[in-house]
């Protein structure tokens, strides 16, 4: 089966407008569509390329009983193009072809009063015409419609199709002047392959489309066309440090109980600076009561318990040694101690216990750390279920290492247990008593059973996610963002039992977990993430925002386990969103793409970051000697997010721990000539 690419039509038009891009904003360009599917496709590079929509009617002549299969077509005009060798392969008659041919030319003529409303054909003498179609397979259509086309006297003729066989953007490409085929998929089965949603348009659909083309008008100035940077510079809204005024940011966030801020690399200052302070806000005028991370269960509530006045930790820094596992920079930086001794701070303001804000981590790495902590809280309160625990974990025993991989690996090969029944059991055994050790000491006991449970929890996904790591990264992906969203709504039931009313959120991660995947490349793949699953859950109770920049640099190692290192950012590619919004000129802007009557502009720009460009993605592994391939995807921005902050030149975040090769950092390829 070939990779389904395109989420669906209109996802298509907008992948094939960026194709066509340098046809944009010419007063000579005609977009026609074929009807039905290539409409919706056509209306998007319609819209895209500020040119004028219309219908170019062409109907299949499918031979009888076996109408898939194309033994020619008609188009407007009466122009007949037979497929010789479906003909005479299948001994089909003269009859039998003008039979078909007569039915379908009456449908055809329905169709062009349906779909015109009366209008008439537009004049394409002298014009460039791009026919655009969902897709190919033996060019019966299309070649009907380029012989009917030329009796109109066009100047230039232009195929542009999401997908096709090679061999028949090829057989094109000798009867018009350009062929864009998007994909070229190999074997080729059938059209409907490349899109995960293909299904049948309708006529209503394609006249809505029409009128919708012929209502709306290209942003223009003065006369002139707009260009897609200045629709950007005409829609952004200035922010300070990465942060947009109250008003702007408690507008975008309204009464929703979870807010996703991202960034688009774990290591850059400006990133978790404004995500903090963004946070801070939240906290003290809109009722957020708790920061979820993307960080392992145990290691951040140590840090829970410092901020909420518990533990043994004498200041943030010793909360944060929990963070041992590599990248320990994610967590154990300068900016991330700043918040944590400022959330302890707004807490010991807090009279009410249930209104002190928390700190939760969502992450499943914690195999060995969880189930440590599981037994250490039993031999507090059950020391039975203590031993029971024990037994059932030793399991784990066998492989002699804290290591998770090294338990998945062998649990995979067969080579091992797969302690699956264990873990299951006893996550159930703590479930079953839970309530009788919540009883026990009033609220502290409630969030310490709550803590023991999520840690059981994390055991049992964890060593599933172990396992799959050695099945495919898609298994292990989604393994791991579905647990993270069932932990983000456990810790909100949980807050909202303790507080009385419905707990609100905000949750740190990497663009790539909570940008909606269902706007990117990787969807195609199989992989969903979170921000996909709370928008599935929480529908309008959710704001998802990103971050993007063009360069600077960033805290990062070559490779997994590597040392920190401050590694220069390389300017963004071009054609990317970071390339874009740096060609906007100014150092820092928030694009929110929320509908609004009011704020024209804001809808431009949505409809131009709806159409598929590359975006980066920086984890904490850099490679920039092969920074297409490991850090760059298609994606279309504005259905990604919600809104998005950009920062031109960032720094990056300042380690506790500072290396050497931090210290030193990396110089700039232009150097000494940079300034």
């Amino acid at each position: 089966m070939a990779d389904r690419v395109f989420r669906d039509r209109r996802d298509a038009g907008r992948v094939l407008a960026g194709l066509l891009d340098r046809y944009r904003g010419r007063p000579d360009v005609v977009v026609l569509g074929l009807p039905r599917g290539g409409v919706p496709v056509a209306y998007e590079v319609a819209r895209a390329l500020g040119a004028p929509l219309d219908v170019f009617v062409v109907r299949k002549l499918g031979v009888p009983g076996r109408e898939e299969v194309a033994m020619g077509a008609i188009a407007s005009g009466g122009v007949l193009v037979i497929n010789d060798d479906v003909v005479r392969g299948l001994g089909i008659t003269p009859e039998v072809v003008e039979r078909v041919a007569e039915q379908e030319g009456r449908e055809l003529a329905r169709r062009e009063r349906v779909y015109r409303d009366g209008r008439a054909m537009p004049e394409l003498a002298g014009k460039t015409v791009i026919v655009v179609d969902d897709g190919l397979a033996t060019g019966a259509s299309m070649h009907a419609a380029i012989i009917a086309l030329r009796e109109h006297r066009p100047a230039r003729i232009v195929v542009a199709v999401p997908a096709a066989p090679k061999s028949t953007c090829q057989e094109l490409a000798a009867l018009v002047d350009e062929v864009v085929c998007a994909t070229t998929p190999s074997p080729f089965f059938a059209v409907g392959e490349s899109y995960w949603d293909f299904a049948q348009t309708t006529d209503e659909e394609v006249r809505d489309l029409l009128r919708a083309a012929a209502a709306s008008a290209p942003a223009r100035a003065g006369g002139r066309l707009l260009s897609d940077t200045d629709v950007i510079r005409s829609a952004a809204i200035p922010t300070e440090e990465g942060v947009p005024p109250d008003e702007v940011l408690f507008d975008r966030v309204g009464d929703t109980h979870v807010v996703l801020i991202g960034e688009a690399s774990h290591g850059t200052r400006d990133f978790y600076a404004a995500r903090a302070a963004m946070t801070r806000r939240l906290i003290e005028e809109k009722g957020f009561c708790a920061v979820a991370v993307e960080a392992d269960w145990p290691d951040a509530y140590r840090v829970n318990r410092y901020v909420r006045g518990r533990g043994d930790d004498a200041d943030a820094e010793e909360a944060l040694r929990g963070f041992q596992r590599f990248p320990t920079w994610m967590w154990r930086n300068a900016t991330v101690l700043d918040f944590a001794g400022w959330l302890r701070e707004h807490n010991d303001r807090v009279g009410d216990e249930r209104r002190k804000a928390g700190f939760y981590g969502l992450d499943l790495y914690s195999l060995y750390r969880s189930i440590d902590e599981v037994i250490t809280y039993l031999d507090r309160v059950d020391p039975q279920a203590a031993q029971r625990a024990r037994e059932r974990y030793a399991c784990f025993d066998h492989y002699g290492t804290d290591d998770g991989q090294t338990y998945g690996l062998a649990a995979a090969l067969g080579a091992g247990e797969t302690c699956e029944q264990e873990v299951v059991d006893q996550l159930v055994d703590l479930q079953r008593h839970a309530l009788e050790y919540a009883r026990r000491d009033g609220l502290l006991a409630e969030d310490e059973v709550f803590y023991a449970e999520q840690n059981a929890k994390v055991v049992k996904d964890a060593a599933e996610y172990y396992r799959s790591m050695f099945s495919g990264r898609v298994l292990s992906w989604n393994l791991r963002d579905r647990h993270m969203v069932e932990t983000l709504d456990a810790v909100q039931n949980h807050l909202t039992r303790q507080r009385g009313d419905p707990a609100k959120i905000v949750v740190w991660e990497h663009n790539s977990h909570l940008g909606d995947v269902r706007a990117t490349e990787i969807a195609a793949q199989g992989e969903l993430n979170v921000g996909q699953l709370v928008r599935e859950r929480h529908g309008d109770d959710c704001r998802l925002l990103g971050f993007t920049t063009y360069t600077g640099t960033v805290t990062a190692a070559d490779d997994w386990g590597g040392e920190a290192q401050r590694k220069w950012v390389r300017p963004a590619l071009p054609g990317s969103v970071e390339e874009l919004f740096h060609e906007v000129g100014q150092k820092e802007f928030m694009l929110s793409f929320a509908a609004d009557p009011g704020r024209a502009a804001a809808t431009q720009a949505a409809e131009v970051l709806r159409a598929a460009r590359l975006e980066r993605a920086i984890g904490v592994i850099y490679r920039p000697d092969t920074e297409r391939q490991s850090h760059y995807f298609h994606a279309r921005v504005a259905d990604q997010f919600d809104a998005v902050i950009h920062i031109d030149d960032t720094r990056a975040v300042e380690p506790l721990e500072r290396t050497s090769l931090w210290e030193t950092g990396e110089v700039p390829e232009t150097y000494p000539f940079a300034v």
